[in-house]
């Protein structure tokens, strides 16, 4: 097994935490795993990407030039990144912010309106912890229990105060 994910979208939106977070708990699973960040120097509001390779076997490079999945936050990384999907990958759109399907038909496409679930949830800001259950929900790359316990670790000390509000949010698609 060997999938290559590319999480995109604009500083802020928690992307580089989808990542980080599924690249986290490949490795607490045992499995093989690289996470490859890339921001602009704006931060909030530049642009912000990751590819993250999980595979039962070393993995030779973290560089990928083609992803079995794309997962993106807004439009500007849908239109930029739908090209290096391979046929019959998954591109995981935000709704919210994204109007617009992906213009191919050799890929399965799933569209979350995560910005919107996130505000009916109270959180706006968790519209990344709602595309992480999505994205566990369509790729089964991880096991839900292992994203928990990350989550825990993430939302511990000073932030444990947001712990609560962000399981919910991750949950949200996984009971679907």
């Amino acid at each position: 097994m060997k999938m290559k994910m590319f999480f995109a979208g604009s500083g802020g939106q928690g992307t580089l935490a989808i990542g980080q977070m599924i690249a986290k708990a490949a490795m607490e699973e045992g499995k093989e795993v690289t996470w490859l960040p890339s921001y602009g120097p704006e931060m909030r509001g530049g642009t912000a990407n990751c590819t993250v390779v999980v595979s039962d076997k070393p993995i030779s490079c973290p560089l990928i030039n083609e992803a079995d999945v794309l997962v993106a936050m807004n439009l500007p990384s849908l239109v930029k990144f739908e090209p290096i999907v391979v046929p019959d990958g998954l591109i995981m759109i935000n709704s919210s912010l994204v109007n617009i399907d992906t213009s191919r038909s050799d890929v399965k496409s799933v569209k979350v309106a995560a910005n919107d679930i996130a505000a009916e949830l109270g959180n706006e800001k968790a519209a990344n912890m709602i595309m992480l259950g999505a994205i566990l929900n369509e790729t089964h790359v991880v096991e839900p229990d292992t994203i928990r316990k990350e989550i825990e670790h993430m939302f511990s000390g000073r932030k444990e105060k947001f712990l609560a509000m962000n399981m919910e949010a991750f949950e949200h698609y996984l009971t679907k």
